[in-house]
């Protein structure tokens, strides 16, 4: 899978090629990656790329040109384009399942008071945004997108039961996890973990991750089709907190 970023600022991207999954992923070619200076693109020859904002009002706006001719400039009949903006969908992880299967993606950084919108009409496939809240641009955006979509990458990480299992797959909560040492601070690691039995450990992380999503997230409750299984957990639950 190839990632292209298009930025004002690339050189918030240099930590991700020795981070940890990403850094391993690119060393390995399992995801190719680069980041696109849009100010290059700028016939302005003090590579100014912003302007004022028809009609007035706060704030600079990113000027359609650079970016037009910056996503020309990489995209092919395999790519999309996804513009960072808290105008968008909510990133969800199923969205990222889904951009993990693209060959390529573009990913286009706004900055300022965001972009001429004539880009956002006639260039982009989809807007995106990581939370309703407003960010100073799109650049930390872009890189939860790429943490996300990395580790789903075949090969990325060890074994896929790494991340299948983890919070928001099922439209469930991860169960909890514990390590050494058995007791710390008199706190004890849940006995049924060390019991070595494989059925009545799956049996409570089952019953874990009902509780967890039932107590923080019921919302994702409300989504999620339960099984026979699952409905009689949840009633165990709900019988002992009440």
């Amino acid at each position: 899978m190839k990632i292209t970023v298009l930025t004002l600022f690339p050189e918030f991207f240099q930590g991700l090629y020795q981070y940890s999954i990403i850094g391993r992923a690119l060393e390995n070619k399992i995801l190719e990656m680069e980041c696109i200076n849009i100010r290059d693109f700028s016939k302005n020859k003090h590579k100014k790329v912003d302007d004022y904002s028809f009609g007035g009002g706060p704030g600079m706006v990113i000027q359609a040109q650079p970016i037009y001719d910056a996503i020309l400039s990489v995209k092919k009949s395999n790519s999309k384009v996804y513009y960072l903006s808290p105008q968008g969908k909510v990133l969800t992880q199923k969205k990222l399942l889904d951009l993990a299967t693209e060959e390529h993606i573009i990913l286009l950084n706004g900055h300022y008071e965001g972009i001429d919108e004539r880009i956002v009409e006639h260039c982009v496939d989809e807007e995106i945004s990581i939370g309703d809240y407003v960010l100073s641009g799109g650049e930390i955006p872009t890189m939860v997108l790429i943490d996300g979509i990395t580790r789903l990458l075949p090969g990325a990480i060890s074994t896929a039961d790494s991340y299948l299992e983890e919070s928001h797959m099922e439209n469930l909560l991860d169960h909890p996890h514990y390590t050494r040492p058995r007791v710390f601070n008199d706190w004890e690691v849940p006995e049924v973990l060390l019991s070595g039995n494989h059925k009545e450990i799956d049996q409570f992380r089952k019953l874990e991750s009902l509780k967890n999503t039932w107590k923080k997230r019921p919302d994702l409750i409300e989504k999620k089709e339960l099984t026979q299984e699952e409905l009689t957990l949840l009633e165990i639950i709900k019988n002992k907190e009440n």
